[in-house]
């Protein structure tokens, strides 16, 4: 790749964000796209935010990602923000049209393309969510859209949690469950779309899975972990061992990425590529 003058620059930023793999995979997509892009990682402090957006438009940066902690609180500074951000609260995507900012948020899009391009279809399923950590907003409103049937959340702490499920039940009627109780082994039972949202089996606490009573796991149901380190954590390989299939985290960081690409540059990239790319840094990282 040859950088010159006309090359367009494309950046992740945060705090920190030198640990961030989406250079690996973006520069990945752009080299087999073909395009004069290039993307990067910059740090940026918290209290230089609002200069560092200004910047974007200074330097006419093409298009940013935007991770912890800076995505709730940089909306700000946009000029405009799509469904998705305004619903969830948060921006992970930033396009610079000729001087507008628009704030955009494609987790929601990588969370639900990653099943269906994995064959499982959500419209009308019973789904269980485990635990609402900061990817479940994102989870939860893909969930709505896409119109389960039914959606059961269990998690460990409940009134902690139903903030959150009461500002989304003006969407759906959602189930809020401790998930050591019989009630949710009930809906467990039920289930055709189970998810981890929860960090339990992150490297390195790889031992590590949500309680879960798997004799109450329907056979062959579609499970979904949105960890990716390690590829298997400890959850998705019981529930393949008790014949579901499975779908780690890898779907939803490539496919977020994908739809911020596609955004960036009206192409769509090929997320085979930027798998791939992903699954390298990966092992090398191990």
């Amino acid at each position: 790749m040859i950088i010159t003058g006309k090359t367009k620059v494309l950046s992740v930023i945060g705090n920190p964000v030198a640990h961030s793999l989406s250079p690996v995979f973006q520069n990945a997509a752009i080299e087999a796209a073909g395009i004069d892009y290039v993307y990067t990682a910059m740090p940026v402090a918290n209290e230089m935010l609002e200069d560092a957006i200004k910047g974007m438009k200074a330097f006419s940066v093409c298009g940013l990602n935007v991770t912890i902690p800076h995505k709730e609180n940089v909306i700000k500074y946009l000029d405009a923000i799509d469904k998705d951000a305004e619903i969830l609260g948060a921006v992970n995507t930033i396009v610079n049209d000729d001087g507008r900012l628009i704030g955009y948020n494609t987790d929601v899009v990588g969370f639900v393309k990653g099943m269906k391009q994995n064959g499982f279809e959500p419209a009308g399923k019973n789904a269980v969510l485990l635990g609402a950590g900061g990817a479940a907003r994102a989870i939860i409103w893909g969930l709505v859209q896409e119109k389960v049937a039914s959606l059961t959340i269990g998690v460990r702490n409940v009134p902690k949690v139903k903030p959150l499920v009461d500002y989304f039940s003006q969407y759906m009627e959602i189930s809020l469950l401790d998930w050591q109780s019989e009630t949710f082994d009930q809906a467990l039972q039920g289930a055709e779309l189970l998810i981890n949202a929860t960090p339990l089996g992150m490297y390195p606490q790889v031992d590590n899975m949500p309680p879960i009573q798997w004799d109450k796991v329907q056979d062959g149901i579609f499970v979904y972990d949105i960890i990716y380190t390690p590829a298997e954590t400890l959850f998705l390989k019981t529930a393949r061992e008790h014949g579901c299939k499975t779908l780690n985290g890898e779907a939803m960081l490539v496919g977020q990425g994908a739809e911020s690409f596609r955004l960036w540059t009206g192409m769509e990239p090929d997320q085979r590529v930027m798998t791939k790319a992903l699954r390298k840094a990966l092992e090398q990282g191990k």
